[in-house]
C-alpha cells in the first residue's frame, strides 16, 4: 500500500488489537502501522462481522483522509483550500468538491487572471487563452463536463455550495488543482533556483549573466 502520509509503497504488516464486541454480533479492531519511510503512524479501524461473514468493514482512521503533499512553494489560501478539500474527501465528496471547486475558482481567478465571474466562463476564458499546456486544459475540460454545470446551474455561480456530484468528481478536481499549482508555483521556482545557480556560475567564471 501507499503511506497516507508521504505516499511512498511499503508492505503491509498491520498490528492488530480487538477493542469491543460490536451489535449486530462482531468485532471491532484497531490496526497500526508506522511507515518505514517516515516513521508515521497510520490507524485503521476494522468491523469484522461473525455473524453473517460478510466482509470486514474498514476505514482509515489516521492521518485523515489520503495525503496529497501540498510543494512549500504553494502559498495560502490555496494551500489552505486544498488541504481541506483532501482531508474531507473520504467522508463527504461533496464538500470535498465544494472546497474544490473554490479552490480551483481561485487559481484561475488570481493566478491565470480570468475576468469572468462564473467557474464555468472561467475555464473557458483560461482554455481559449492558450497559456496553459494541453494536459492542464484536457483536464478542465473534464472538470466543466463531469460537473454537469448545465444541470446544475449553482455549481457555477456558488463554487461553495454543498451540490450533488458525478461520481469521481471531487477528486478529478483535485487533480486538475495539483496541475495547476504545479504549472503556476513550482515551477516557476525551480525555473528561478536553476537562473539563480546558473549565474552564480557564470559570475564566478567572469562571464555576463543570463537576464
Amino acid at each position: 500500500m501507499k503511506c497516507p502520509h508521504c505516499l511512498d509503497s511499503f508492505f503491509e504488516k498491520w498490528n492488530q488489537v480487538p477493542l469491543c464486541t460490536t451489535i449486530p454480533p462482531g468485532t471491532l479492531y484497531v490496526l497500526w502501522q508506522v511507515c518505514p519511510s517516515c516513521g508515521r503512524f497510520i490507524v485503521r479501524m476494522q468491523i469484522n462481522n461473525i455473524k453473517d461473514s460478510q466482509s470486514p468493514i474498514e476505514y482509515l482512521a489516521y492521518p485523515k483522509g489520503a495525503a496529497r503533499p501540498v510543494p512549500p512553494e504553494v502559498t495560502d489560501p490555496y494551500k489552505q483550500d486544498f488541504v481541506e478539500a483532501c482531508v474531507v474527501l473520504p467522508d463527504s465528496e461533496k464538500a470535498s468538491a465544494a472546497l474544490a471547486r473554490r479552490c480551483l475558482q481561485s487559481i484561475l481567478r488570481d493566478q491565470a487572471r480570468t475576468t469572468k465571474r462564473d467557474l464555468v466562463d472561467q475555464i473557458d476564458e483560461v482554455i481559449n487563452s492558450g497559456k496553459l499546456p494541453s494536459h492542464i486544459t484536457d483536464g478542465l475540460h473534464a472538470v466543466r463536463n463531469i460537473g454537469n454545470f448545465a444541470a446544475h446551474p449553482i455549481k457555477s455561480t456558488s463554487t461553495g455550495t454543498i451540490v450533488d456530484i458525478e461520481p469521481g468528481e471531487a477528486e478529478w478536481t483535485l487533480g486538475v488543482i495539483e496541475s495547476l499549482l504545479d504549472f503556476y508555483f513550482v515551477q516557476p521556482a525551480l525555473t528561478a533556483k536553476r537562473k539563480a545557480e546558473l549565474n552564480k556560475k557564470l559570475k564566478d567564471a567572469g562571464k555576463p549573466e543570463i537576464k
